[in-house]
C-alpha cells in the first residue's frame, strides 16, 4: 500500500493548515461584509473585499450529500470510505470524509470535526456527533 497524498501547502492555505495542526477548524472571515468562507479565496466570495482574516469554526455540521466510495483513486485508500459534502454550523460547507461504518451515514447526519495526521499536515475529517 501506498501513503495517502497530501494537500501542497502555499501561502493561500498555510494558515488554515497550521490551524488543523493544532486541532482547530479555521474559515476566512470578510471584516467588511461579515462573510466566512474556504481558505480558496484571497478575497471575499460575496463582496470582494481584501479586508479578511481567519476564525476558528466550531467544528460541528451535518451531512448535506455523500457518496459511499467503493473504488479508490490509489491503493493508499480502503474501501468502503464515505466523501461527503459538511455543512458547518457556520454556513459554509467543505468536502471531506465521513470516518463511519457507510450503512450509518444519512443526509442530515450531525457531525463533528476530528484530524487525521498525513505526515507532516493534518487534515479535517468528521465523525457522527451522536
Amino acid at each position: 500500500m501506498t501513503d495517502k497524498p497530501v494537500p501542497e501547502i502555499t501561502d493561500m492555505n498555510r494558515l488554515y493548515f497550521e490551524g488543523c495542526a493544532k486541532g482547530e477548524l479555521r474559515l476566512r472571515h470578510c471584516f467588511s461584509c461579515q462573510a466566512r468562507f474556504r481558505f480558496a479565496h484571497a478575497w471575499c466570495p460575496q463582496c470582494w473585499s481584501l479586508k479578511i482574516g481567519w476564525v476558528k469554526a466550531c467544528g460541528l455540521g451535518k451531512v448535506s450529500h455523500y457518496s459511499v466510495v467503493h473504488l479508490p483513486p490509489s491503493d493508499a485508500f480502503e474501501t468502503p470510505y464515505v466523501l461527503a459534502l459538511i455543512e458547518l454550523d457556520e454556513g459554509v460547507r467543505m468536502m471531506s470524509n465521513v470516518k463511519c461504518d457507510p450503512d450509518e451515514v444519512r443526509i442530515g447526519l450531525p457531525v463533528k470535526v476530528t484530524f487525521e495526521k498525513r505526515g507532516e499536515v493534518s487534515l479535517p475529517m468528521f465523525v457522527p456527533n451522536r
